[in-house]
């Protein structure tokens, strides 16, 4: 089994939304994009799922994806700014005068 930092995260552009597969089912963050930055809105996960390390795993994917595309990041869910406070390595996504 490979390990979990090289999971595979897909950018479903028609539903807009980051999906992985876990073994529960389907863990999705969603998303939308104005101007150049990216809100991140939602996290959906499968019922019965509460392993918070795979989702910060998961989300960590998402933060270079995010740095690759050069897009400025907009942590609007909960758990996504609670995830950056934690990993303020990310604060440099945030938009100008966004603090959390």
């Amino acid at each position: 089994m490979e390990p979990i930092e090289t999971m595979e995260i897909k950018d479903n552009t028609f539903a807009r939304q980051f999906e992985t597969i876990v073994p529960e089912g389907l863990l999705s963050v969603e998303y939308s994009f104005q101007e150049k930055k990216i809100f991140l809105t939602k996290i959906n996960s499968p019922e019965g799922f509460d392993n918070q390390a795979l989702i910060d795993v998961v989300l960590k994917n998402i933060m270079e994806l995010i740095i690759e595309k050069k897009f400025r990041l907009m942590p609007i869910h909960p758990r996504i700014v609670l995830f950056i406070k934690k990993n303020p390595q990310y604060k440099e996504l945030l938009p100008p005068g966004i603090r959390i």
